[in-house]
Parts: C-alpha cells; sequence; structure tokens
C-alpha cells in the first residue's frame, strides 16, 4: 500500500468527510490521575493531536484535564472514548455516551466506538450510535475488536455503517487478521492498530532488532513506521514523555519492500490482549 507520510498533521479521511490523525496516544492502563493527565499534556505537546480512551479505562476525566492543561482549542484535538459491555442497549447507550461526554468535559466526542460486540444487544446499540451521530454529539462512530463476521452482521443490518474498527495489529498478527482489514477496506471503514508495539513482547525479536539497526532507530519506531507504511492508524501507548516523544519520531526513515516483507513474515497470531477471534 503506497502511503504518503509527512509528519504528525497527517490524517485519514473518514466517512462523512472527518479527518482522524494517523498517529495517535492510547492511554490504556494509564493510571487515573496525574500519569494520564501528564500523559496527554507530553503528548499533545509532543505534537499529537490525537487520544484514545475509554469508559472502562477510568481517566476519560483526566485526558479531558490534559487536553484542557495544553492550552490547543478543542478542535485542534481528536478525542475517541468507547462504550462499554455492560452499557449496551439502545437507551443504555446514549445514557454512557452522555456520561463519558460529562467526564471528558467537552461538547462534543470526535469519535465514539463500541468497545467490543456483545451478542444480543450489539444492533440495538448500533441504532443509538447512528443517533448520536445524527445529533452532532458525535462527529463519527465506530467499533472496536469486531471481527469479519461481526462487520458482516453489522453491514448487513445499518443504513450508516462504522467509520472505524480498531482491533490489535501488528507484524506479529497482520496476515492472520488480514480478512479483517480486506472487509474494512473494501467496506470504506479505516483501521485503527491498537497495541502496535505488542505490549512491548517482542521489542526484542531478532528480525526486528536487525531492520531497526538498518535504519539507527529503535524497535517500537519500526513497528510504528510498519502500521504507517500499511495505511493504519497507529495507538502506541505510554505513559514517559521520552518515549510518547520518541513514538512519534517517525517520519525521517522508509521501511523498504524486502523490510515491510521481512515484518509481515513475522505473523504468529499473536495476541496480547482481549481476543474476539472467537465472540459470538
Amino acid at each position: 500500500m503506497n502511503v504518503q507520510l509527512t509528519g504528525l498533521s497527517d490524517t485519514v479521511e473518514l466517512r462523512g468527510g472527518v479527518h482522524i490523525p494517523r498517529l495517535g496516544l492510547g492511554v490504556f492502563r494509564a493510571a487515573a490521575g496525574g500519569e494520564t493527565r501528564a500523559a496527554v499534556t507530553a503528548a499533545l505537546a509532543a505534537g499529537y493531536r490525537h487520544i484514545d480512551t475509554a469508559r472502562v479505562y477510568g481517566n476519560e476525566a483526566d485526558v479531558g484535564a490534559g487536553l484542557r492543561a495544553s492550552g490547543l482549542d478543542r478542535e485542534q484535538v481528536f478525542v475517541t472514548t468507547k462504550l462499554w459491555n455492560e452499557d449496551h442497549g439502545y437507551r443504555r447507550t446514549l445514557d454512557a455516551f452522555e456520561a463519558s461526554r460529562r467526564r471528558l468535559g467537552l461538547d462534543y466526542v470526535d469519535l465514539y466506538l463500541v468497545h467490543w460486540p456483545v451478542p444480543g444487544l450489539r444492533l440495538d446499540t448500533w441504532r443509538a450510535m447512528e443517533h448520536l451521530l445524527e445529533s452532532g454529539r458525535v462527529r463519527a462512530i465506530g467499533v472496536s475488536n469486531y471481527m469479519t463476521r461481526h462487520l458482516d452482521e453489522l453491514l448487513a443490518n445499518t443504513e450508516q455503517p462504522p467509520a472505524v474498527n480498531q482491533i490489535e495489529l501488528s507484524p506479529y498478527n497482520y496476515r492472520s487478521r488480514r480478512d479483517v482489514v480486506d472487509l474494512c477496506r473494501s467496506a470504506g471503514i479505516a483501521v485503527e492498530a491498537y497495541s502496535p508495539l505488542t505490549k512491548g513482547s517482542k521489542l526484542t525479536d531478532p528480525p526486528l532488532v536487525h531492520v531497526a539497526g538498518s535504519h539507527g532507530v529503535s524497535t517500537a519506531q519500526v513497528l510504528i513506521r510498519w502500521g504507517l507504511q500499511k495505511g493504519l492508524v497507529e495507538l502506541p501507548k505510554s505513559t514517559r514523555p521520552p518515549r510518547i516523544a520518541a513514538n512519534a519520531d517517525v517520519y525521517g526513515f522508509d521501511l523498504t519492500a524486502e523490510e515491510m516483507a521481512t515484518l509481515d513474515n513475522l505473523d504468529e497470531g499473536l495476541v496480547t490482549g482481549w481476543d474476539p477471534t472467537h465472540a459470538p
């Protein structure tokens, strides 16, 4: 995939004309309070303009506080949050969104995602998501952890397809999940990669170390660059300002076609978090 990359201002156009930055900060397992606020502030100071949180992370209020502390205008930062499993269903989805919006302290949310394909309720949930989009309280709606069967069900039963599907992706599972990526692309759904750094589990893998050494960069930077060159929206997570800055310093080198192929061949079906592969 030929993707033109210039810097942190790069965006992907979503359905409806909304632009999402290609690189964002994930705050999964960032502690509520000062840790999350400091991470968000450091990321925005480093040039990030995309923050990804969720109700279940317990740090939405701190994401909002970090944004306000940055001094940036609201419209300069793309904010995502997500609906948790126990909040599925039409009315509960609307109430859960409003609670998240209040915790964030924002007038609107840029992207609201269904965090998990809860069986039995997810189509009612999606109707509520469509209502939120129509109301203007969110700029885009999408899903997370949806595999092909979940997407097929949704696409067959909706007037408003999701703008985004956020799943775990890295070279260590990309080919295993290529069917999901291909379906998303054919349906005009942008693909976001969470845990692109494999939660650190593969950062010392020799083939990855070799590619990184060829460019004088870290293995984390190689993983992020690989995802960007694949056309993914990358969401690396860190709470340490130096690493947050380093994770954004991925625009001074290009991975060759041979190096991309080497990384693609690392696939081992790795899943480091929730695995929706067999979710009903």
